[in-house]
């Protein structure tokens, strides 16, 4: 078998066996087959497609190429989330810790940034000392006695996944229903949890630009887990501006804490109690999802949900007076603001056009090899709906480095657009997909 058939019998709109799957992702995996080859495939996959059962196939191939995490040791019903990305979403700082606090043992593997999307380990990592990983023994051991663990991917986890993550996002072959698929999905099942919550992002700052694009997507991962025995749960979740005001690691996690003190901006907060009133139902904590809604509001308003993400950064090593003192988390030197050159009502952010405008200052990354700087990014002042006069605030740019500040200032500006009239308002969230199929709101 050769690598070079099976990437002209996909550019030729074929299907690859099961036999052709697994050779290429044994192959990647183990250095054999080379970028470019693997690159070649992934862009024909890209636009010849994938039936179902090559989905399966290659998300099966991708959960064998290393080993499975076995986490019977952890006690409860263990529930993973998981989000196709989007900018601004910083859901995991809260919605773990948020969890965590009613109960739900909280065992989550997470990935870093893809392009202009920012990732959750990238975030943390912007807390000093904070150790994304930890030795198997010791994550099963915080679960346990915290109820909570946020870590990195290992590299013996799914390896031929990390690869493909990485090439993926340099060589334009994200945003793809198969493959987004069985990514996702082969790190959730080699993870191990016995329940998954998945937020399907749609819009303009997510892989799914389309609505029937996300449901497709939320049915194939739902059906992917369902037909290997694990309750999978998908919410269809807006992207067509950014999650909340902040975008940018450091800047991030200030907004992950105020929305744990009751503060955050409404969006955000609304889609935490959702996702996380669909984990507490799977996790057995709540009879229904407004019993649910009501414990994990309880929680916010006593302050359990911000105690146990303190709990959590320490017990990774991190520094929790950080998280008391959000003002000591990393700062950018330069605070530049962003006018309007016109006046009207915000009728759209492009959220991409955001999350570019934050990675040409630095916060995320244009190729594999690309640092962070975890101090910089944007916060918006508008948002789609707002009025504003020329000459208003709409948004501060926190730089270090000012050598692409221009560009990320035009970029800025172009992702919003003004008009004369309030444009409606778009639904936050537009369903629900289970075992059981879709329902639209």
């Amino acid at each position: 078998m050769r690598m070079y058939d099976i990437i002209i019998r996909k550019r030729n709109g074929h299907e690859l066996t099961k036999e052709e799957i697994d050779f290429f992702i044994k192959g990647y995996t183990d250095g054999t087959i080379p970028d470019y080859q693997a690159s070649a495939l992934l862009m024909a996959i890209y636009f010849r497609g994938m039936n179902k059962r090559e989905t399966a196939d290659l998300t099966m191939a991708m959960v064998n190429s290393g080993s499975k995490m076995d986490l019977s040791a952890i006690d409860g019903v263990k529930v993973d989330k998981h989000s196709t990305g989007g900018v601004g979403d910083k859901t995991t700082l809260v919605l773990a810790p948020l969890v965590a606090s009613a109960g739900v043992p909280v065992a989550k593997m997470s990935g870093r940034g893809l392009g202009h999307t920012g990732g959750t380990l990238d975030k943390l990592e912007s807390i000093d000392g904070f150790q994304v990983q930890i030795s198997m023994a010791q994550f099963i051991q915080n679960v346990n006695r915290h109820k909570i663990a946020v870590v990195g991917q290992t590299g013996d986890l799914a390896p031929a996944d990390k690869k493909l993550y990485a090439l993926r996002d340099v060589t334009g072959t994200v945003d793809n229903i198969s493959l987004i698929a069985s990514s996702v999905m082969s790190k959730k099942l080699a993870a191990g949890a016995d329940a998954i919550v998945l937020d399907v992002k749609v819009g303009s700052g997510a892989f799914m630009k389309g609505t029937e694009d996300a449901f497709l997507l939320a049915q194939e991962m739902v059906d992917i887990g369902t037909n290997l025995g694990r309750n999978v749960v998908a919410l269809i979740t807006e992207m067509n501006e950014p999650l909340g005001y902040a975008v940018g690691n450091a800047l991030e996690v200030k907004e992950a804490i105020d929305t744990l003190k009751g503060k955050g901006p409404e969006d955000f907060m609304q889609l935490c109690i959702e996702l996380g009133a669909v984990m507490l139902v799977l996790g057995g904590k709540a009879k229904d999802y407004d019993a649910a809604r009501q414990i994990l509001q309880a929680n916010i308003k006593s302050g359990a949900a911000l105690a146990k993400l303190i709990e959590m950064i320490e017990a990774q090593q991190g520094n929790g007076v950080q998280i008391r003192n959000p003002e000591m988390l990393p700062k950018a030197e330069h605070m530049i603001e962003v006018r309007a050159q016109a006046s009207g009502y915000v009728s759209s952010i492009d959220a991409e056009g955001i999350g570019i405008a934050a990675l040409l200052l630095g916060a995320g990354r244009e190729t594999k090899e690309s640092a962070i700087d975890y101090a910089v990014g944007i916060v918006l002042s508008r948002k789609v709906g707002d009025l504003v006069e020329e000459g208003d605030t709409l948004a501060w740019l926190h730089a270090n480095d000012l050598s692409r500040l221009e560009e990320s200032r035009a970029r800025l500006l172009q992702a919003y657009t003004l008009s004369e009239s309030n444009p409606a308002k778009r639904p936050l969230i537009f369903g629900m997909v289970d075992k059981n199929g879709i329902t639209r709101y």
